[in-house]
This record gives C-alpha cells, structure tokens and sequence, in this order.
C-alpha cells in the first residue's frame, strides 16, 4: 500500500510547517509521506527554526526543505494546517486538520522550543493514527 502524503500547511511556509514537514520526515517517514507548503513564499526558510532544529535533532532544513507553494505539491491526503491566525489555504484532501500553533517567528528560543515539541508530540500522534489506520484514508 503506498503510504499517503500529509502536507503541512501555512500562509509562508517558512518557519512551522517546514519544521513540521522535517520532523514527520523524522518521526513518520515509515507511514507518510511528508510535504509542506503555504499560499505565499519567502526567500529562506526561518532562521531561529534553521538553528533550532539542527541544534535539537542534527537536521538541516536547508539541506533539504525550501518555501514551496501549495501548487508545488503532488496530490495530498491529509492536510494539516498550522494554525494561521488567517482564513488558512485549502487543499483538498481526505483528512483535515487544524493544529492551531501560535507562530514563534521573532519570539525566544524558549518559545520556538515549545512550539517545536508540540509539532513533534503531534507527528507522533499522527503517524500512529495512521499506522492503526485510525483516519479512515483509503
């Protein structure tokens, strides 16, 4: 069975929802597979979030990630959306979820660490939902 493809999704796709499309690489390559994306880009991705989660888990973002545009990606099956203080952008897919993380660009390192720990409670959350095939996708 092909593993299905969660997007991670807010306005700039540049600080949580590549945070979080890194950690489900981490915490739920082996049941999804992990995108993310946003209605608008920027030039790099958040710094503090670059620092961070090279210093946390020895992941380098850039590497790897850049801000991409919700038309940037395959056809998705989960969407999970970040919490975007805004009308958030849709995508259609079988599965919707609001996470409602407050963004931590510009704020403490002990902030953004919070934020960080949330996001990966919540990928671990969901790849265990889809692993018991708890999400009804297929």
């Amino acid at each position: 069975m092909n593993k299905p493809k969660v997007a991670f999704i807010c306005v700039h796709n540049s600080c949580r929802s590549q945070m979080a499309e890194a950690l489900g690489k981490k915490f739920g390559g082996d049941v999804f597979e992990s995108y993310s994306a946003g209605t608008e880009t920027k030039p790099q991705i958040n710094q503090d979030a670059v620092r961070l989660m090279k210093e946390r888990y020895a992941i380098d973002m850039e590497a790897t990630q850049h801000s991409k545009l919700l038309t940037d990606l395959p056809p998705i099956d989960i969407v999970i959306k970040m919490g975007c203080n805004v009308v958030c952008p849709y995508l259609p897919s079988r599965h919707v979820e609001d996470w409602g993380l407050e963004d931590p660009s510009g704020k403490s390192d002990t902030e953004f660490m919070a934020i960080i720990d949330q996001i990966e409670v919540n990928v671990k959350k969901l790849a265990e939902l889809i692993k018991n095939d708890q999400l009804n996708l297929f």
